[in-house]
């Protein structure tokens, strides 16, 4: 199966982004159970499942949707400034990776809201292609083109805002 930026997990189904549509795939037969009519997907940058949803996001529209993993359909919308590249839950918040005028941050966001609430900079040249945390204070960065797997540590304390990694 050619695959998009894009695999989510929901202790029961894999969901993959392909050609535009997100496949939820069992993982005991591989077999596809359900096929996902999904918005113009075609810019999709990174999945994730929290909270009951999916999360993908939009590279070009610089957004996060929230779909219904039944329907496909739109639950809720978060805007970004900076173009969307990987999409994350850790310890029960959204964070995203952001790619722009060749810099990239990841960025704990509000749902309701979209406000940055924490940003981590990273070094000038270094791009960000996917995002995974793994709720122990560390996000998994794919580096693109650059074919790395960096691991930035979240700075301690609760409550931070725009800090350089």
């Amino acid at each position: 199966m050619v695959c998009d930026a894009g695999t989510a997990f929901d202790g029961r189904y894999f969901y993959q982004l392909a050609r535009g549509r997100i496949k939820k795939i069992d993982p005991r037969s591989g077999q596809v159970v359900l096929t996902l009519p999904t918005p113009e997907l075609a810019g999709a940058s990174g999945m994730a499942w929290a909270e009951g949803s999916l999360w993908v996001g939009q590279y070009g529209d610089r957004k996060i949707l929230e779909l219904d993993p039944e329907t496909g359909k739109v639950k809720s919308e978060v805007v970004s400034d900076r173009f969307v590249t990987g999409v994350s839950f850790s310890e029960g918040e959204l964070w995203h990776a952001t790619q722009e005028n060749d810099r990239s941050e990841l960025r704990r966001v509000d749902r309701q809201t979209s406000e940055v609430l924490e940003q981590l900079d990273l070094p000038a040249g270094i791009l960000v292609s996917g995002l995974e945390g793994d709720g122990q204070g560390r996000f998994f960065c794919g580096g693109g083109k650059s074919g790395k797997l960096r691991v930035v540590k979240r700075p301690s304390g609760a409550g931070r805002a725009r800090r350089s990694a």
